[in-house]
């Protein structure tokens, strides 16, 4: 197993080496097919598929895409083409507001073949990973993105490994033992100081070189933290969706670590934020 895992493991790294080396096409493609099978993935577990029947409090699971998940599918293409075409960001937020009224309508003329929470679900699961994971691409075609986007791989994979690392070695203390029982208060720390020091060390051998009238290492080394963070809630919560619906892992897709969710959980909610730190705090 262990095996498996980290020959998938190291496949991901190497795709997302190039993905965000090349940026253009070949990043906002990849990003376009993770999108919809995590998006896939994510409405299946939250029981988007399932159709109110005529009995209430019944449902039957649908194996096919109902039209929620069409209009949420649509969407996501529609989002990517915006994205990489024009990467305005009133478009893109109309695309967005769009989504959501296209499943409005269906849900009120389909009335009352869904419910509410059919809604809810379809909608949540177009903004959290589908959106949230366009700021990647985002991040890399902003001006000087090739030197911001390898934060988002610092502070949710290098966070991840190096909690990995330090809750193996001197993990006690269980920080959320219902929600994580693996996960220990010295290996989120050490997740985030891990973080924080290849933040740094990225900073002052590849980020100052380039910029020598810019000491951005220490701006960068906070980022990473904060983005670490992020990092560590973003996963939490994707366990946290997972233990509600009572499973163990959202797909079987990349062996040895489950679906698109089950590894980009953490990527998913640091992307924004290293997005949003990079533009406020560094002027390049």
């Amino acid at each position: 197993m262990f095996g498996t895992r980290l020959i998938s493991g190291i496949v991901l790294i190497i795709i997302a080496i190039l993905a965000l080396s090349l940026g253009g096409p070949t990043l906002a493609g990849i990003l376009l097919v993770i999108s919809l099978i995590a998006y896939r993935e994510l409405t299946k577990v939250l029981k988007v598929s399932g159709e109110h029947q005529a009995n209430p409090g019944t449902e039957k699971e649908n194996k096919r895409l109902n039209l929620l998940e069409i209009i949420g599918m649509t969407g996501i293409i529609i989002y990517y083409t915006i994205a990489f075409f024009s990467g305005t960001e009133v478009l893109l937020m109309m695309c967005i507001v769009g989504v959501f009224m296209a499943m409005m309508f269906s849900y009120v003329v389909a009335f009352p073949k869904y419910r509410a929470e059919h809604l809810v679900g379809a909608f949540f699961s177009f903004m959290y990973a589908p959106v949230m994971l366009s700021f990647v691409y985002l991040t890399r075609m902003c001006p000087r993105g090739i030197y911001m986007v390898w934060m988002i791989i610092i502070s949710s994979w290098g966070c991840d490994t190096c909690a990995y690392a330090v809750g193996m070695l001197i993990g006690k203390k269980k920080i959320f033992p219902r929600l994580s029982p693996k996960k220990s208060l010295e290996g989120c720390i050490g997740g985030v100081l891990g973080a924080v020091l290849l933040g740094g060390w990225y900073g002052y051998f590849f980020v100052e070189p380039v910029f020598p009238d810019q000491t951005v290492m220490w701006i960068i080394a906070f980022i990473c933290g904060v983005g670490a963070v992020m990092s560590q809630i973003g996963d939490l919560a994707a366990s946290a969706i997972k233990r509600n619906a009572k499973i163990k892992d959202y797909g079987k897709l990349i062996p040895g670590h489950g679906g698109i969710m089950d590894r980009f959980d953490s990527m998913i909610v640091t992307a924004p934020m290293i997005y949003f730190l990079t533009i406020l705090m560094i002027r390049f």
